[in-house]
């Protein structure tokens, strides 16, 4: 890629950013849209309408300011210690990138240019010459200007192994901290046992029952018997929706409105219909509930009167058969994913597989844009493939649009619809919660990037070049110094197109404005709404790559450096807008997701080595690249340390805490409430009492199934 196609892409995407912070600015003053834009604040009910209409339409950037303002302790309270962690996750990422930007920008670029290993440089037109001329490309075998990168690869190295040390622990502590002022929570109190042994002529719930009042009788409350409701959950939650939409007409019944496209909008149904199907629905849900009273499933949700009681139980084997009564943590009561329970052992099984054949397949055909977008790169077999487009390719304008811009749009756009696959993928998975599903879908989708976005690219000759690549795995570090490389000018367009573009449509939310702009215009209703929660597995892989981009081209193309560190820049301030006007948490998972990140940019490193072993081997270095063969088994043996040192931390709370925080409660007077809804707090909500229709029969409020408990 020339110097003058990467500066369309920049020039291209620079105006997309600030026509995108123009319009946002304007478009989040207007009442209509504060639905899309503040959200938060309008459930909250503290977004102000201005009296003066003209500076609706005055663009400003107060809300920067507004987002670059509150602590992290404010943070905290909005958004969890989820949003703290993924907040901290953006400024590690700054703090590597200002300190490796200054290395790199300062003192390996010119190190880079003033080498003499490409002879055709235009000096007169730098906008002519080809990226390669800023990358390590340009240094000659056995140049002593790579001593410089060397250092530089120690120096970056220790210093991102100090920062995920301090992070590391400090997330760890604000864990800790987190628990001690959170109130009370029902997963704290709650275990899930599985595999409940049967008995002769007695019930799941019986068995369970009789079994924690013999063996944890001084802890043991209460428990919720899990039974089969898959079928009745989707009445149920059918039955809702429209009682929403009936509650709505009559709490006002002239709220239909004018508007340009309502010809095309569907005609109102008379109230008595619905009420005739609420009534309807609401007897078969009673019936449905009472038909899987008798489902049950083998498992069941126990409380305790403590948290330690609570994890002894966790921690503590139930029976001398090792495969009855098993136990793990309990989630919270609105994170349960229901569906899972009603699976059986066959159907989690063949689900497994079927995840891993999808998985294998959706990487496939990931590769269809992956090498459309490299044959985009190369003109030359552009032209060679397609003779007709010669006369256009011809053109300057459109040459650097479509080697610089294009290619990068093209796989920013395929990307978009890996996320949700992989939720839908986790959901099928066997996890008990929404939390894990996340959490998995999150992890799948960091290493389906980094496998599909940066080895499927760097390795983008052909199919059967990335089957050698696996099958000679001898050759794969010097194969990686030789490609990865070569690929450096598309990385920084990537990071140009997809970090900067795709970071102000998240600001922009053009999904979601889209949809409320159609609802308005074809049926405008004051219909509840329910404010969005944050994707983290869709935006946590994001950050994570490009900080794996960064650490892998430092030394080589270090270019991209300040590229990355504005994404980071614009990544801070708009996260902490979102967290703060747009996303409420909907979980709880105690910052679990560092961890991940952790390891992520541990995998960053040890791949960052193995690239620089296998370029100072091909440069003809042989003291140098023995030297930086103890760097990743230092980097891997920091690792095992951290996830010694911190990892029972997020694994379980120690005693001394569990037991610090019982006492505190001991003279809680709200405790009697709180154990008194712990008892029906993981009932689940297809077994609730429902009633929708306007008779007051007492049957139909009645609870169907209780739970069983203990005295207090």
């Amino acid at each position: 890629m020339l110097v003058s196609a990467l500066l369309m892409s920049v020039g291209i995407n620079s105006c997309l950013c600030v026509l995108l912070f123009i319009l946002y600015s304007i478009l989040r003053k207007q009442p209509h849209n504060y639905e899309v834009f503040l959200p938060r604040r309008l459930v909250a009910g503290t977004s102000k309408r201005r009296r003066n209409k003209v500076a609706r339409y005055i663009p400003s950037v107060r809300w920067i300011w507004k987002s670059w303002r509150p602590s992290e302790e404010e943070l905290m309270e909005k958004s969890g210690l989820d949003g703290v962690v993924f907040m901290r996750m953006i400024t590690f990422s700054l703090k590597v990138f200002l300190f490796a930007g200054i290395i790199g920008v300062f003192v390996i670029l010119p190190v880079n240019v003033f080498g003499d290993q490409l002879t055709q440089i235009n000096y007169a037109d730098w906008s002519a010459n080809s990226l390669d001329i800023f990358s390590v490309v340009n240094l000659k075998t056995r140049s002593p200007w790579l001593w410089v990168h060397f250092g530089a690869i120690y120096l970056v190295t220790a210093f991102v192994c100090c920062l995920l040390y301090l992070e590391f622990r400090y997330i760890g502590m604000k864990r800790i901290e987190h628990f001690h002022s959170s109130k009370p929570q029902p997963n704290q109190f709650t275990i899930l046992v599985r595999n409940v042994p049967s008995s002769d002529g007695g019930t799941v719930s019986d068995t369970v029952d009789r079994f924690f009042r013999e063996n944890h009788s001084s802890t043991y409350l209460s428990h919720v018997v899990i039974h089969r409701t898959s079928k009745l959950r989707s009445v149920v939650d059918h039955a809702k929706k429209l009682y929403k939409k009936v509650h709505h007409k009559k709490a006002d019944p002239q709220r239909v409105k004018k508007t340009p496209m309502r010809f095309f909008s569907r005609k109102d149904t008379p109230e008595g219909h619905y009420e005739k199907v609420l009534q309807e629905l609401e007897h078969n849900i009673r019936l449905g509930q009472a038909e899987v009273s008798g489902k049950e499933v083998r498992a069941a949700f126990v409380s305790f009167k403590s948290r330690y009681g609570a994890a002894m139980a966790l921690h503590m084997p139930q029976s001398v058969n090792p495969t009855y009564w098993l136990t793990e943590p309990a989630p919270e009561p609105h994170d349960v994913h229901w569906p899972f329970f009603s699976a059986s052992f066959m159907q989690k099984w063949l689900s497994k597989i079927f995840i891993a054949f999808a998985c294998l397949i959706l990487t496939a055909l990931f590769l269809v844009p992956v090498v459309l977008v490299q044959g985009l790169t190369n003109l030359s077999a552009l032209e060679y493939f397609f003779p007709f487009l010669t006369l256009i390719l011809s053109m300057k304008i459109v040459s650097q649009i479509i080697t610089g811009y294009l290619p990068s749009l093209i796989l920013q756009t395929a990307l978009k619809v890996v996320p949700p696959i992989m939720e839908f993928l986790s959901s099928f998975q066997g996890h008990i919660c929404h939390s894990d599903i996340q959490k998995s879908a999150c992890n799948k989708v960091i290493w389906f990037t980094i496998w599909n976005v940066f080895f499927a690219t760097v390795f983008s000759g052909s199919a059967f070049y990335k089957l050698s690549v696996i099958l000679d795995p001898k050759e794969i570090l010097f194969k990686l110094a030789v490609a990865v490389p070569a690929q450096a000018s598309f990385f920084i367009a990537y990071v140009v197109t997809t970090g900067w573009t795709d970071t102000l449509t998240e600001l922009f939310r053009v999904v979601p404005f889209m949809v409320s702009y159609v609802k308005r215009s074809l049926e405008p209703t004051e219909e509840e709404f329910e404010v969005p929660p944050m994707r983290y597995h869709r935006d946590t892989p994001r950050v994570l790559f490009f900080g794996l981009l960064g650490i892998t081209y430092f030394f080589l193309a270090p270019l991209i450096l300040p590229f990355i560190f504005l994404y980071f820049v614009l990544a801070y301030i708009i996260y902490r807008n979102q967290f703060i006007n747009v996303y409420e948490p909907k979980y709880e998972t105690g910052g679990m997701f560092w961890p991940m990140i952790h390891y992520t940019m541990i995998f960053s490193l040890v791949l960052m080595h193995g690239i620089a072993i296998g370029l100072f081997a091909l440069k003809k270095m042989e003291l140098a690249t023995y030297l930086l063969v103890p760097l990743p088994v230092f980097t891997l043996l920091f690792n095992e340390f951290c996830r010694k040192r911190f990892m029972p931390i997020f694994t379980a709370y120690p005693a001394e805490v569990l037991t610090k925080r019982d006492r505190e409660d001991q003279n809680d007077p709200r405790m009697g409430e709180f154990y008194h809804n712990l008892v029906s707090a993981y009932q689940d909500p297809a077994l609730r009492p429902l009633q929708f229709s306007g008779s007051r029969n007492d049957s139909l409020t009645s609870p169907l199934l209780s739970s069983t408990s203990s005295e207090v």
